[in-house]
């Protein structure tokens, strides 16, 4: 595991909560060449345990380019084409309520949208 941990070390983390049950993390791993790539993972928690099941993408430098504009003409395909009266910004407002209701209730205080967290 150490061995791992030197080869692969993680230099970049950014975390997206997507819901109750779903959080996508964005890690970006330098190699011991010096070389760096990005690693996408979605988890999943199981409906009926306390499991989770995690899907891992490896993004190299050479595809970024290309991965985002695959992903962009994807989302823009789903946005403008195929559901473009839908309210995208639906789930997010629902899922800062959701943060705010959580945070009160364990008397922490609420996210400061100037603090550059976006989790």
């Amino acid at each position: 595991m150490d061995y791992e941990r030197r080869r692969h070390e993680s230099v970049y983390s950014n975390k997206v909560k997507a819901g109750k049950r779903r959080t996508y993390f964005f890690d970006v791993r330098k190699t011991r060449g010096e070389d760096y790539y990005l690693t996408i993972t979605e988890s999943t928690k199981k409906f009926d345990s306390d499991r989770y099941e995690r899907h891992k993408i490896f993004l190299y430098k050479e595809d970024f380019h290309r991965f985002l504009d695959g992903l962009q003409d994807a989302v823009d395909h789903v946005k403008f084409d195929l559901l473009p009266d839908y309210d995208y910004d639906e789930f997010t407002k629902k899922h800062k309520a959701y943060e705010e209701e959580n945070a009160n209730r364990e008397g922490e205080p609420l996210p400061n949208e100037d603090d550059g967290m976006s989790w």
